[in-house]
């Protein structure tokens, strides 16, 4: 094998990734259908990857597309994939689909959030959980860890805030072990500090939660207890930035009288 000097980085970056999933060189090479060898001298900069290898170790090692790019770019390759803005004439129809998706989903709640859970698109549902959020909160850009977790957001009127609070904390602690993102991390470090509301530290009610197949989210809402479990969708193979940080979560009622209350309030909305 010729070994040439590669100043670009590519090398530590995989390193990195590969040590972030815990994957020995043989077994990515074996996954890659390459050598030990030959990712050893990737890693330490004596091998250049081509294109096609950057990108099967990207794949192999579950690199998001995000950073796939930065492995073709400190390759000394251009970025495969785009970052286009949501409102860009290429994603007309994506944006469709997702606004039919959401309006599919009333009278319960359902929303669409990027890679820093800021909120890029909601239904009307979601306006039973953000009653009482104070202004400052739900100015642009809103954000759905920011809301829920703040003292003067959503927070105080969970009733299983605790159980709540730990469940979103360990769904952004796993992210951060999947991703490199400094907004995420600093999102996290924010929300984690937050102080928990009062009366959080006493636990919920003991009647208040009733879903015995997924932890709830239960909320007062107008003198009433409400509870919810939530689904996350995200897109299959990707093919943009932009579109492979979206997920929508769903909030589905937990119990019949939280769905009955929901259309009953559809009916009454103008």
């Amino acid at each position: 094998m010729t070994t040439v000097a590669v100043a670009t980085g590519v090398g530590a970056l995989l390193r990195e990734w590969r040590e972030r999933r815990r994957v020995s060189q043989l077994e990515l090479a074996l996954r890659a259908d390459s050598s030990a060898r030959h990712i050893s001298f990737i890693e330490t900069g004596r091998a250049r990857p081509s294109q096609e290898m950057v990108l099967r170790l990207a794949d192999r090692l579950d690199v998001p597309v995000r950073d796939q790019n930065a492995l073709l770019l400190a390759a000394g390759y251009a970025p495969r994939f785009p970052e286009r803005p949501l409102d860009d004439p290429a994603l007309t129809g994506l944006r469709e689909g997702l606004d039919a998706l959401l309006r599919g989903h009333e009278p319960y709640p359902a929303l669409i959030v990027d890679g820093a859970y800021d909120v890029v698109a909601a239904n009307r549902g979601i306006g039973t959980l953000l009653q009482g959020v104070a202004e400052p909160l739900l100015e642009a850009p809103l954000n759905a860890m920011r809301v829920t977790l703040h003292p003067q957001g959503l927070a105080p009127r969970i009733l299983n805030f605790r159980e709540w609070r730990g469940h979103l904390l360990h769904q952004m602690e796993r992210q951060l072990a999947l991703v490199r993102s400094a907004p995420l991390r600093a999102l996290y470090e924010e929300v984690s500090a937050y102080p928990l509301p009062d009366g959080a530290a006493d636990g919920p009610p003991a009647d208040t939660v009733r879903a015995p197949y997924a932890l709830p989210m239960v909320v007062e809402h107008d003198g009433r207890t409400l509870s919810f479990v939530s689904t996350i969708t995200t897109f299959n193979t990707p093919m943009d930035v932009t579109v492979s940080e979206l997920a929508m979560e769903t909030f589905l009622p937990a119990d019949p009288e939280t769905a009955r209350h929901l259309r009953e309030r559809q009916l009454l909305t103008p």
